[in-house]
């Protein structure tokens, strides 16, 4: 497997497979700011349950050519492309923080080989109808999406020279996200195991531009290009009650217009805690009907086979 594949329309897209190579699918979709190299379990915990874990970096980021104006929807041809390359005619898809409306747009499209799908600490649709949208969001995320709505170039003239300094200094973002973390979020992110893997996955994501990140933050704020009503495969919803990157009405909201979702909120948890829960939901995603409800459970401690963390500013 190249570590780049081509689309249609010629661009490049950077991708890393890990786990089991003869393992059932399953896409990863990283969040915003992030890559493909970002939090994961390990390998080993992979294989062992005989999981292919497919991630790319999203157009923009790390290796990934820039599609300017891309809304969430277009993910859909990429990850059908990337599908298409590794020889996969069905898969599971997961996404975390900005991952998670991109995985809901290709459940939503590809209904024929999706099997499931699990959003994790996502966002709804800015027209969400109903949803106060930016209720009990943390101000810095208010402010950074307001001002991408009503004024994308000044945005985009902020977000560049902050992003070039988080390439520099990987660690300026965790400090700006301090502030807005929950006591159990600090923790997490405090780890040193996750705290490398955070550190990497910022650099890589950022290493050529700030583009990933801008168009990332223009797409979930714009017109998604589909609706999540249209999802007919399984669909988890996973959501800490205490999230302020990404309020709980926003999964809330989306539980109710997607056919058939299972919504899992855990009170005491916030944005980054969906680590925790990521081989549970890799477990969910891989299972049949009979044992679904079991992979939702959360493990009473970390696994031992897990090493992985939150993936950035959420959105």
């Amino acid at each position: 497997m190249p570590d780049h594949v081509r689309t249609a329309d010629g661009r490049r897209l950077r991708v890393e497979v890990s786990g089991d190579p003869r393992g059932r699918p399953v896409f990863l979709l990283h969040g915003m700011p992030g890559s493909r190299v970002g939090p994961r379990p390990r390998s080993m915990f992979l294989h062992l349950r005989g999981t292919r874990l497919i991630s790319y970096d999203r157009p923009g980021y790390g290796g990934s050519d820039r599609k300017p104006g891309r809304s969430v929807v277009d993910v859909v041809q990429d990850v059908a492309r990337l599908a298409d390359a590794l020889g996969l005619d069905r898969f599971a898809v997961a996404g975390r923080s900005g991952g998670a409306p991109h995985a809901l747009a290709v459940a939503a499209r590809l209904p024929d080989r999706v099997t499931r799908a699990a959003a994790l600490v996502g966002l709804a649709p800015r027209d969400a109808e109903g949803l106060d949208w930016f209720a009990g969001m943390a101000p810095s995320n208010v402010n950074e999406f307001r001002t991408a709505s009503t004024d994308p170039e000044r945005f985009a003239a902020r977000l560049i020279p902050r992003s070039n300094a988080i390439r520099e200094d990987p660690a300026r973002l965790l400090r700006e996200l301090r502030g807005d973390l929950t006591a159990d979020d600090r923790l997490i992110v405090n780890d040193n195991t996750v705290r490398s893997m955070l550190l990497r996955n910022y650099h890589e994501a950022l290493r050529t531009s700030a583009y990933g990140w801008i168009d990332d933050v223009f797409a979930v704020t714009g017109a998604w290009g589909f609706d999540p009503a249209e999802i007919r495969v399984p669909v988890l919803l996973w959501h800490g009650s205490q999230d302020a990157f990404s309020p709980v009405s926003h999964a809330v909201w989306l539980a109710d217009r997607i056919p058939g979702a299972t919504a899992v909120v855990d009170p005491t948890a916030a944005h980054f805690a969906a680590l925790r829960v990521l081989p549970n939901i890799l477990n969910w995603l891989l299972a049949d009907e009979s044992s679904a409800s079991r992979a939702l459970t959360p493990p009473a401690a970390p696994d031992p086979g897990r090493s992985a963390g939150p993936d950035g500013r959420a959105g």
